[in-house]
């Protein structure tokens, strides 16, 4: 069942993504607005929302970046309209700001802030703990352990932050998120979606005012870590001498390898869903007549630490453990949990820990990621590198995230550097200012507007000669094909930013759009993009617009166009190895004798292949296809 078809519905269970589940409830809990930037793995909540907005009458968005995004959803709470953020964990960092001063203002109405971790590091560039991030800025964690008590969770968490009129964080992580899981579906009730904003000294930060609404946020943590104590969510299950106090997802895979019976009887288990503040009543209850403690928690000791802390200010004195054997880093598996509970019991030293469940099995080949078939990206980093290999240039590549850090691997070779959303321009200026080479900044049109637009800026402002690269593929592609200010006429508004517009706007003198398909216009833009920031002292910007391969592929399919394929004339076939070697596409692959071949299956007709193989020996299939590229009739799905 899909998601916009269970609005109708008051009752039942029915299987939902973790996302879907806090989608759910949210509505649930009466939110009113939504706003979100697209990360993985937080994407699947607003695009839920979205479906459904129009049918509830709510208001929804991809917002341009995190800041932005908590900044509406803030905005709407403290004007009486329970509102939602979601992002990635590190999409938190770019709205700390807002975040920190949320906490010292407070809210009138609910104000959940969804966080979704990335333990392991699956689609990220690192694996933070958010729960620290309620610990630094006075702000309650709740952390769900299914999707079902996601789904609850979330509608009691606002709840929660209407009754005490201060901001939540919903904590979720990747392994929560994308599994799926009964969840018992409720009332959505009327949702309130317009509010009354009312003046009130507290929401200016002046000096003067925020010393006072720093002691109101104290009064109302205050009152949070008495509310925590009665949270339903948390509970003791079980009796014995050793006790397990497990937040979050942790807490389902202790349950489950308690209950597998492989660790013996007799355990109790102190199941959180407030990891921070910990319910101090609680867990004092839970501590009587244990000898022992076991602490269970992906990623940093945030439960540990402040179980210590009440420990030692009740004077209570018991054998505890916890991160000594975890271990800190990677998601939560039932292999750790199991070993550790054997050396919390036995003593037993444990297997090695590893970081999947998996068993060893036979070696596999490696399968390095690329880009798909048909990729803009491809044609792009295969001529650049082609062009500097040539050039011998001296050069430092900067990348940005998505799709195209991909071409840090071979046979491109093209990013190194990759450390945060807009970090490309960023560094870029830093290299610039203490470099002799070639400044290279590659950046998604997606990431230009959530965070690469001020670094450019400065460029401008301190006359920084880079070469700045924006990948136009009209999509956020590496997270599901959201819509960005880039997309034309698709997603979320019908309102188009052009990208050259806006970098013309900020006073950058050469900007060209190229067509990355066309393999001579890149190079001999690249040249005299490098030739005028040498020359001038100044970036230079290159917009390289051609759509998202899927994209174009899923409109052509629904146009009932054929797709056109390509061959391989093994006659000209000199087994160079440009086309799967150097160019890399992954339909195209090596007989034995090293003659090039291409897979059917795997062509999408983008006909790149056919500029880069040196005698030639690259063409469609068909006449009838040669004479529909030539006419454009397919061109215009990708362009």
């Amino acid at each position: 069942m899909e998601f916009e078809d269970t609005i109708t519905l008051k009752e039942g269970s029915i299987l939902m993504l973790g996302n879907e589940a806090i989608a759910r409830g949210a509505l649930e809990g009466g939110m009113g607005l939504a706003a979100a930037y697209p990360g993985t793995p937080s994407s699947e909540i607003v695009e839920s929302l979205l479906k459904v907005k129009d049918k509830l009458g709510i208001y929804v968005e991809w917002s341009v970046n995190e800041k932005v995004a908590f900044e509406v959803s803030y905005a709407a709470a403290i004007s009486g309209v329970k509102s939602l953020v979601a992002m990635k964990h590190v999409g938190l960092n770019v709205a700390a700001d807002p975040l920190m001063s949320s906490a010292y203002t407070g809210v009138r109405e609910s104000f959940v802030i969804v966080t979704a971790d990335d333990p392991s590091m699956w689609s990220s560039q690192n694996e933070q703990d958010n729960r620290l991030y309620g610990v630094h800025a006075y702000i309650p964690v709740f952390e769900p352990s299914d999707p079902g008590e996601a789904k609850e969770l979330c509608k009691f968490a606002f709840e929660f932050s209407s009754k005490v009129k201060h901001p939540v964080i919903l904590r979720t992580t990747t392994r929560l998120s994308h599994t799926r899981g009964p969840v018992t579906l409720g009332t959505i009730p009327r949702l309130t979606t317009r509010g009354e904003f009312i003046r009130k000294k507290e929401y200016v930060l002046t000096p003067s005012n925020a010393r006072k609404d720093r002691e109101a946020m104290l009064t109302r943590w205050e009152k949070i870590t008495n509310e925590v104590n009665s949270v339903p969510f948390n509970r003791i299950e079980g009796d014995g001498r050793n006790l397990v106090i497990a937040s979050g997802i942790a807490y389902a895979y202790v349950k489950e390898t308690v209950v597998s019976g492989k660790v013996g009887d007799g355990w109790k288990i102190l199941k959180l869903s407030t990891p921070y503040p910990v319910p101090r009543k609680l867990l004092l209850k839970a501590l009587e007549s244990v000898e022992k403690v076991l602490i269970v928690e992906e990623l940093e000791p945030v439960v540990e630490k402040e179980v210590k802390a009440i420990l030692y200010e009740e004077g209570i004195t018991v054998e505890l453990h916890g991160k000594d054997l975890i271990g800190l880093p990677y998601e939560m598996s039932h292999e750790r949990i199991y070993n550790a509970l054997k050396l919390f019991t036995e003593g037993r030293k444990p297997r090695a820990l590893t970081t999947s469940n998996a068993k060893e099995a036979l070696p596999i080949p490696p399968r390095p990621p690329t880009f798909c078939p048909g990729c803009p990206y491809r044609p792009l980093f295969y001529t650049i590198r082609r062009y500097l290999n040539r050039k011998k240039l001296s050069y430092v590549a900067a990348g940005d995230i998505g799709c195209y850090a991909l071409a840090h691997n071979p046979p491109y070779n093209l990013q190194d550097v990759i450390i945060n959303m807009g970090g490309s321009i960023g560094t870029a200026n830093g290299f610039a200012h203490v470099l002799d080479s070639i400044i290279l900044a590659i950046i998604g049109d997606s990431t230009f507007f959530h965070t690469g637009i001020p670094p450019l800026v400065n460029a401008v402002w301190h006359g920084t000669p880079i070469v700045v690269i924006i990948l136009d593929n009209e999509i956020t592609a590496m997270t599901g094909h959201q819509p960005s200010p880039a997309t034309r006429g698709a997603g979320a508004t019908e309102n188009y930013v052009p990208l050259e517009s806006v970098v013309k706007g900020l006073g950058v003198n050469f900007v060209e759009v190229i067509d990355p398909f066309d393999v001579t216009q890149v190079e001999d833009t690249l040249n005299k993009a490098i030739e005028h920031a040498s020359r001038q002292r100044e970036p230079a910007v290159i917009v390289a617009r051609r759509k998202c391969a899927l994209s174009a592929l899923r409109s052509l399919r629904r146009a009932g166009i054929k797709l056109p394929l390509f061959k391989v004339d093994l006659s000209k076939c000199i087994k160079c190895g440009t086309c799967y070697n150097a160019f890399a596409c992954p339909a195209i692959y090596p007989d034995k004798e090293g003659r090039a071949h291409i897979d059917p299956e795997l062509c999408v007709g983008c006909g790149a292949c056919t500029q880069v193989c040196p005698v030639n020996a690259i063409m469609p299939v068909d006449h009838s296809d040669t004479y529909k590229l030539q006419k454009g009739l397919i061109e215009k799905f990708w362009r």
